[in-house]
C-alpha cells in the first residue's frame, strides 16, 4: 500500500521537510480521544517532530511528556501519511511525512512542560472533524477501521 500524500506541492516554493510521529489515544471508555489545541485553536493529535537520533517511540514518549505530562502504552503502527502545506505562522512551506501509532492507557505522571497548549478529551465523532491536518484525520479513520476489524473477529 502506498502512503497517502495530502496537499498540493507548489513548484514555486521550497519545502522544508519536517518528520513527525503522532498517536491516536482513546480514553478508558474508548469514546473520546486525547487531543491538543494549539494557542491558535487548531486541533492536533498528540505528538510532534522527530529530534536528531530519536526513534519513533522515543519521539512519541518525549512529546507526550512535554505536551501533556502523560505516558501511554504504544500498541501498533497505524501507518504513514504525508502533507504539503504552508505555515502562515512560521512563513514556511513544509513537506511533513508522519507516522501514526495506536496507543492506550493514558497515565498522568508529571505536569506538562509546555503550558501554551490545551489538553482535551474529545468525542471521536467530533474529533475527526476538528483536526486541522488531513494526515491526522486519515490516522483516526485508519484507527477506527482497524478497531472495527478487531471487534468483528
Amino acid at each position: 500500500m502506498t502512503n497517502p500524500v495530502f496537499g498540493i506541492k507548489d513548484p514555486q516554493l521550497h519545502y522544508v521537510e519536517r518528520r513527525g510521529v503522532y498517536a491516536v489515544i482513546p480514553d478508558a471508555s474508548g469514546q473520546r480521544l486525547l487531543m491538543l489545541a494549539a494557542p491558535n485553536a487548531a486541533v492536533f493529535l498528540p505528538g510532534g517532530g522527530i529530534e536528531s537520533g530519536e526513534s519513533d517511540e522515543e519521539t512519541l514518549r518525549r512529546e507526550l511528556l512535554e505536551e501533556f505530562g502523560v505516558e501511554v502504552t504504544i500498541d501498533a503502527k497505524l501507518g504513514a501519511a504525508a502533507e504539503y502545506f504552508y505555515s502562515h505562522h512560521r512563513k514556511t512551506a513544509y513537506y511533513h511525512p508522519a507516522t501514526f501509532y495506536a496507543c492506550h492507557g493514558i497515565k498522568q505522571v508529571a505536569q506538562p512542560l509546555e503550558n501554551f497548549n490545551t489538553l482535551m478529551l474529545m468525542p471521536i465523532s467530533v474529533a475527526v472533524g476538528q483536526l486541522k491536518r488531513p494526515t491526522h484525520r486519515w490516522a483516526v479513520t485508519r484507527w477506527l477501521e482497524q478497531r472495527a476489524d478487531i471487534h468483528e473477529d
